[in-house]
């Protein structure tokens, strides 16, 4: 037996409410949409990885997500357009990671970060 994916659940009672935040500024591709439930993510393979924390690092707390992208200045200039609350930085942080936090339309604290190359 091997785990071929894993899959954060949000709770909500407005599922529309994740299509601004997720697919418009993140660019997620919606792959299912059954009515009451969304999943939001892409066409390509990735790995499989769940963290757990006692903190989020530099003495934040821990976020209930964390979502790399490639350009986290073009995240965190989208994410302000579009008026989603920004928690924390941008930073570069000691272990090699640009990052900032954002709360999404369901005041989860999302950790938006790239690796410094």
């Amino acid at each position: 037996m091997k785990v071929k994916r894993i899959v954060a659940n949000i709770h909500t009672n407005d599922i529309t409410a994740a299509k601004r935040f997720y697919q418009d500024v993140l660019g997620l591709d919606l792959m299912m949409d059954h009515g009451w439930i969304r999943t939001y993510g892409l066409n390509e393979e990735t790995s499989i990885q769940i963290s757990f924390a006692s903190q989020g690092g530099s003495e934040t707390l821990t976020p209930d997500l964390s979502i790399e992208v490639d350009d986290v200045d073009a995240a965190l200039e989208g994410m302000k357009r579009a008026g989603f609350p920004i928690v924390y930085g941008p930073v570069d942080e000691p272990w090699g990671v640009r990052r900032f936090y954002v709360r999404d339309p369901f005041g989860k604290l999302i950790n938006i970060l790239a690796h410094e190359h």
